[in-house]
């Protein structure tokens, strides 16, 4: 890893979410060599590990409701390790990238046996998950340990690096950070105290001074910007194919909706409180892991979800960005981003010439029942972070770590 440099210049590290972000920003883990992408894999290893203790120690019984936007822990521990093993390891032809591969045709057998049965999340449904009969922890753990030696070997082995050679590697230190996120937001909706370190980034209920300023708007010149992955290095299927849009002029908040912009909206319509948020005791308040403590009324407001954005918005008299002027938007100077996930107004849609990757569940079951969502959030992997990034979850979700900005009519 010594000596990589990130696309604005600066040390590939393997470290938490960067911060506060301006300007464009592309992850270097999208095209960084096998041994920098080995580092960073047993670096989210290592993350992954500590949540799992963390989640021990704060649920002993590892036991959680069934509802659509959890997952039972054991699962997606295991989860994890069969999705490494499923596209680095038993995969036919894993260094041929997206290419070669016709998912499940001549894969091999697991190092766990039953494993297909239990964590293939295209079969298996989600509802079901609380029925089976899951490894226990002291299995999982071991699956997990000897799937990355295994894998990390055959990454060691790879005949070149080149993005096919690389891809599913890439891929799968990608699903595991994403899965280490979905830890931190579950744990917020189960009110649930992981250690600080392991939680979100500092100041998301700092007290401040409430500071009623007006909100800066920023310029946004016609352009012509590229949608979507284009050069080399790693993408997601649903960002490809990349092509031109034209965007008119128009001015966007340079930074996410406010506490205290939002606050307002809620005491002027009556609108419902996102979740975690009261008045009590003379003040907003704000709960994180659990412990209720004063709203930082100037951090982004977030748990909001598609609807309560698009109803500020109707309020104020703003609109939602699309999912192009917000991508054009973050290439411009004092473009804060990089806090919550931010709703757009764009439906979760293929682009054209789209064509499915062998591991299907990051589009084609979801076109048009999603909608787009754009940025990081404080809770997301610093390999993830990249401006071309589609995430995406239907419109009525509020446990992520979401908020919004809003454009000028």
């Amino acid at each position: 890893m010594s000596g990589e440099r990130s696309a604005d210049g600066g040390k590939l590290t393997d470290g938490g979410h960067p911060g506060l972000l301006h300007g464009p920003v592309t992850s270097p883990w999208r095209t960084c060599g096998s041994a920098a992408l080995a580092t960073a894999l047993q670096a989210t290893r290592a993350t992954s590990l500590q949540l799992i203790e963390a989640w021990q120690h704060v649920l002993p019984g590892l036991a959680v409701p069934p509802h659509s936007g959890l997952n039972l822990p054991l699962w997606e521990w295991g989860h994890m390790a069969w999705f490494q093993e499923w596209w680095t390891l038993r995969c036919p032809t894993p260094y041929g990238g997206v290419r070669s591969v016709s998912s499940g045709a001549g894969f091999a057998d697991s190092l766990l046996p039953g494993t297909d049965a239990f964590f293939n999340s295209s079969e298996v449904s989600h509802a079901s998950r609380w029925t089976l009969a899951l490894p226990s922890l002291p299995v999982t753990l071991a699956y997990l340990e000897e799937v990355l030696s295994a894998s990390l070997q055959a990454l060691q082995d790879a005949p070149d690096e080149g993005d096919d050679a690389l891809y599913f590697w890439r891929l799968a230190l990608m699903h595991e950070d994403m899965h280490n996120e979905a830890s931190r937001y579950m744990a917020e909706a189960l009110g649930l105290a992981l250690p600080p370190a392991l939680s979100l980034g500092t100041g998301r209920h700092r007290a401040k001074p409430a500071q009623q300023t007006a909100p800066a708007d920023l310029p946004v010149p016609a352009q012509v910007c590229f949608l979507g992955h284009h050069g080399p290095g790693f993408a997601f299927d649903n960002e490809l194919a990349a092509h031109p849009v034209a965007v008119n002029a128009f001015e966007v908040d340079a930074a996410p909706v406010s506490w205290a912009r939002y606050l307002a909206f809620v005491q002027a319509t009556g609108h419902a409180l996102p979740p975690f948020v009261r008045w009590e005791h003379g003040q907003w308040q704000g709960q994180h892991q659990g412990r209720w403590q004063a709203l930082d009324l100037q951090a982004p407001s977030v748990h909001v979800n598609a609807h309560d954005a698009q109803a500020w918005c109707q309020w104020a008299g703003r609109r939602l960005p699309t999912e192009a002027e917000w991508t054009c938007a973050a290439h411009q100077p004092g473009f804060a981003w990089g806090q919550v996930w931010e709703w757009t107004a764009s439906p979760f849609a293929p682009f054209a010439g789209f064509q499915a990757h062998p591991y299907r569940d990051y589009s084609a079951p979801w076109w048009h029942s999603h909608r787009v969502l754009k940025g990081a959030c404080l809770a997301t992997s610093v390999h993830m972070v990249d401006v071309r990034y589609r995430n995406f979850f239907t419109p009525e979700r509020r446990d992520v770590f979401a908020g919004f900005r809003s454009v000028a009519l």
